[in-house]
């Protein structure tokens, strides 16, 4: 049996790293790397400081078919095709790269992550067994994320149609009161007089009111 050589088996090491540190699970390691379990969980352990979680993996196509899932997911996937026909990466440096280009875009306009590096990869296999298909935008030409076999004449992406209740979710209506609750505070402080302001006014007025009384005496 031929062993690896340090260099490769540092390589390795790397792409753990930077696999765990994107949030990679172990059934996400263990298809992409050839170390040992044992190794990758010691790995797991010294990088996020606690056990690999447990549990299955995203099954089910459905979830990209959703309106924000389906925008996210299409964002990332043309990222990685870029990479990888375009850039000559590899379909590792592909994953990780376009994964990190779609962090930093979410964080550069202020969106929240839908899509994590699990799901991410997830989809790049669901490509890959010929269940999920991109699909051209009749409107803004863009390609997104598509069933196998669905209709590709005169299609719509759900970032130029988006349904009519888009946006309106529990967690965006309480950042919303959020922001009402504090634009509402900043003002009632700003009509508020300081406590140490009122004792200096007070102070002042009886200043002024005994001076008045001496001029008056003197006057008499």
């Amino acid at each position: 049996m031929l062993k690896k050589s340090l260099t490769e088996d540092a390589q390795e090491v790397f792409r753990a790293i930077a696999l765990i540190e994107l949030g990679a699970r172990m059934q996400v390691l263990e298809s992409e790397l050839t170390l040992s379990r044992d190794r990758m969980i010691r790995l797991y352990r010294e990088v996020k400081g606690v056990s690999p979680p447990k549990g299955m993996l995203p099954f089910s196509a459905d979830w990209y078919m959703t309106w924000l899932a389906n925008i996210h997911a299409s964002l990332f996937y043309n990222t990685y095709t870029f990479l990888k026909n375009e850039a000559g990466c590899s379909h590792l440096d592909a994953l990780t790269k376009g994964y990190r280009l779609y962090l930093e875009h979410c964080n550069h306009s202020g969106a929240e992550a839908v899509l994590d590096l699990t799901r991410a990869w997830t989809l790049v296999r669901f490509f890959d067994a010929g269940m999920l298909q991109m699909t051209a935008c009749c409107r803004c030409t863009g390609k997104f994320v598509a069933h196998k076999h669905d209709l590709q004449n005169n299609v719509v992406c759900g970032a130029c149609q988006p349904p009519s209740r888009a946006g309106k979710t529990k967690k965006a209506a309480a950042a919303r009161q959020a922001s009402q609750e504090a634009a509402l505070e900043v003002s009632m402080s700003k009509n508020e007089v300081p406590e140490h302001a009122e004792h200096t006014v007070l102070g002042n007025v009886a200043a002024l009111q005994s001076q008045r009384a001496g001029l008056v005496a003197q006057a008499a």
